[in-house]
């Protein structure tokens, strides 16, 4: 019998509660719907790799150790699902190793990252919908990502226009790179929002994101719109907790095995 595997690909977390409710999530999700494949994990994260095994015992794949043992087992199919949000360096590197593993399998493809074709932006909009409150008239949410100095960064923006599109009051930033929470303030005041909700727009709602978006440093997203004198919360989940996202992703398996 043909061995077939998919291999779900993140940058993983150090937090074992996150991993559960927005990875593995995910995984139960395509590993329901494909019963004949075997789902496999993998982090690009060296970082959280090593703090795993150092704090926890916890021993994660990088892609590349996945992929060498799914040799060795001697797999036909293998299906790499990616579960970043658009498709920057760490997709880049998938690519890589596909071509790199080309000749290792009968078949080895990826699926796409949400934010990828044209049409994923309303896609990933209407899922996002799920996990959107109400609004009051004074109230906007401002969605952070992670960002990126890859090209690849122009997804946000590209977000953004879709966003606007349908006249919601949600104003996409990132962390990292452009646009800035200092980009958006701007936005808020000329559409007099005077309470923000931060909602992490990245897979889990983790260490970093914690820290940089809801912690209590100067630095952070909530301090920084507190002293200009917004009214701030937190939604405190990962894309990943969300289902709609999750058959967003089990989607995108499908329309690599179709």
């Amino acid at each position: 019998m043909r061995k077939k595997g998919i291999l779900v690909v993140s940058s993983g977390s150090i937090n074992n509660e996150a991993i559960k409710v927005s990875i593995e999530a995910i995984e139960n999700i395509i590993a329901e719907e494909f019963k004949e494949w075997e789902v496999r994990r993998a982090f690009t994260s060296e970082i959280i790799i090593k703090k795993l095994k150092q704090n926890d015992g916890i021993v994660i794949d990088k892609i590349e150790e996945a992929l060498e043992k799914m040799k060795a087992e001697e797999f036909s199919e293998v299906i790499l699902q990616p579960l970043h949000i658009i498709p920057g360096s760490e997709y880049k590197k998938i690519v890589e190793l596909i071509k790199k593993y080309k000749n290792s399998f009968e078949v080895i493809k990826s699926g796409r990252t949400i934010l990828f074709y044209k049409e994923d932006y309303k896609k990933a909009l209407d899922a996002l919908r799920f996990q959107i409150p109400s609004l009051k008239s004074n109230e906007g949410i401002v969605l952070v990502g992670h960002g990126t100095k890859h090209t690849a960064n122009i997804y946000y923006k590209e977000f953004q226009e879709t966003i606007n599109k349908e006249n919601l009051r949600l104003y996409v930033g990132t962390l990292d790179e452009c646009p800035t929470i200092y980009d958006i303030i701007p936005k808020l005041r000329e559409d007099n929002i005077e309470e923000v909700l931060l909602m992490p727009y990245m897979l889990v709602f983790g260490g970093h994101g914690r820290r940089d978006i809801a912690g209590d440093g100067e630095g952070s997203w909530k301090s920084i719109l507190r002293r200009e004198g917004f009214k701030v919360r937190i939604y405190g989940h990962g894309l990943g907790e969300n289902i709609e996202y999750q058959k967003l992703y089990l989607q995108h398996v499908k329309d690599v095995i179709k």
